[in-house]
């Protein structure tokens, strides 16, 4: 066979190409029961997180996961997980938004009408800038204690620039206005209508 002629280098491609394609896909598929189980043992160590519950292993968190988290229910498509802490009960709710360059994405953990615990994810933001929701712990933990709604229902835990209420406000991320934005505007969107559940 002449492996200059056009025809030959075309099925050669062609070949080659379902081949790897082949491959792909079946790596894809034995690989994927192993990704599904590392993005529920993630979810639920963000879950922890947001509860102040860090620094476990898989096992450890798969273990404190099943004990702190007594169910899981949706309500107005958010997710809710009623948790037990130390005989208190707390809920902790799934968030979603828009940051600077992508999603974000966090849990807060409600202990009657203040802030049990935060823990906050993001798709793609700015290292050392929108990436701080997620980096840092300590700015996640200025939320802990911060009122959620006041007396109306509506939501006034929030992020700004200046603190004026440190009661129910949060300082922004330094250099990540958009993204604070964002945080803020998901809290806002996220805890609505949930004072009483």
């Amino acid at each position: 066979m002449n492996t200059n002629n056009n025809s030959y280098i075309i099925i050669y491609s062609a070949i080659l190409v379902v081949v790897v394609a082949f491959l792909l896909a079946f790596v894809y598929q034995a690989l994927k029961p192993m990704q599904d189980k590392n993005v529920e043992l993630d979810t639920k160590k963000q879950i922890l997180y947001s509860l102040n519950i860090r620094d476990l292993d898989g096992a450890e968190a798969e273990a404190k996961y099943n004990e702190v988290v007594k169910s899981e229910k949706t309500e107005d498509g958010k997710n809710i997980y009623c948790c037990s802490i130390d005989g208190k009960d707390i809920l902790v709710v799934n968030l979603k938004g828009m940051g600077l360059w992508g999603g974000i994405s966090g849990y807060i953990a409600v202990d009657g009408d203040k802030v049990y615990g935060a823990y906050f994810n993001h798709e793609g933001e700015t290292a050392g800038l929108g990436a701080e929701i997620k980096d840092s712990r300590e700015w996640q933990e200025k939320f802990i204690g911060k009122k959620i709604w006041d007396e109306q229902g509506s939501v006034v835990l929030s992020v700004v620039k200046k603190v004026e209420n440190p009661e129910s406000q949060v300082d922004c991320v330094t250099g990540a206005t958009l993204t604070s934005n964002g945080v803020d505007a998901m809290l806002k969107e996220g805890l609505k209508n949930l004072q009483n559940k």
